[in-house]
């Protein structure tokens, strides 16, 4: 059974009806397989799951696309309803709200903020993000009460941003990363892949391609990161790179003599399409 809910209220007023074993699945729309994998592995683990489709201002620069950003809520609604053909024992509630206000009461000011995550690699290029990032997460979680919640690995620092937010504030709540889902062709799924020609489709394989040599030649072995960084110094002339690093797996810091699992991540942009995608190394 899928349901359309619009309201936060009519939210509130189910979840008092409700146990406490809910998943969720947060998005701003324009789903693809990457989005549905969510929902499914949510499907398995969960007799009752959330998923919102809200785009969220708060995360968006002034010069970002927060006007122009799919919103495609029908589509939307369809895909999940053919996924949820295979349970149909599981009920799934959209939260869709129609405008910001019914996440965020008129005069909302409160920010949360999770210090030495959001001002790094993507917070750094995009001052302010991860703190629209976790404040609508937040609030959701508010809203919503889940046990589980489940977040797509390609926004790997996003991913890191919420599962530290919910262990400082001591929330009881599981964070779910899931793998990455790709084209064919190996480019990350994103909403942002419609924006791309065919040309740039195929430009777009340099961030892929570049992940795959970095980890390459690492090779699991740590005295190899100096060939690597020599690597990416090459490759960062291209001027298309908004960054492309090593980090700490868990923390993100650029400091990683004593780590044992890595994590590449890059940006690559193609006009004013921004794609992410990383890889994890583990040190032998």
């Amino acid at each position: 059974m899928v349901r359309l809910i619009r309201t936060t209220q009519e939210i509130i007023s189910l979840r008092e009806t409700q146990g406490k074993e809910v998943g969720f699945v947060p998005t701003m729309g324009n789903l693809h397989a990457g989005h549905i994998s969510l929902l499914n592995e949510a499907l398995k683990n969960c007799k009752i799951i959330y998923f919102s489709i809200f785009v969220n201002p708060k995360q968006f620069g002034p010069n970002e696309d927060f006007k122009s950003y799919p919103r495609t809520l029908e589509e939307d609604v369809k895909k999940i309803e053919i996924a949820s053909l295979a349970y149909p024992d599981k009920e799934i509630f959209v939260y869709a709200p129609q405008k910001p206000e019914e996440v965020f009461s008129e005069g909302h000011n409160e920010t949360v903020i999770v210090a030495g995550l959001n001002d790094i690699l993507e917070g750094k290029i995009r001052p302010g993000h991860f703190d629209g990032v976790s404040t609508v997460v937040h609030r959701l979680f508010e809203i919503i009460r889940p046990a589980k919640a489940y977040f797509g690995l390609k926004d790997f620092q996003q991913y890191r941003v919420i599962e530290k937010m919910v262990a400082d504030l001591q929330m009881q709540i599981e964070i779910v990363g899931m793998p990455i889902i790709r084209e064919t062709s190996g480019l990350a799924m994103s909403s942002r892949n419609q924006y791309l020609s065919e040309k740039e489709r195929e430009e777009a394989l340099t961030l892929k391609r570049a992940l795959d040599a970095v980890k390459k030649i690492i090779d699991g072995k740590r005295e190899n990161i100096i060939k690597a960084k020599n690597y990416i110094h090459e490759v960062r002339s291209d001027k298309r790179w908004n960054y492309l690093e090593i980090r700490d797996a868990l923390t993100l810091s650029s400091e990683i003599t004593e780590s044992s699992h890595l994590t590449l991540l890059g940006v690559f942009q193609l006009r004013s399409t921004r794609l992410l995608d990383n890889m994890q190394v583990e040190l032998k």
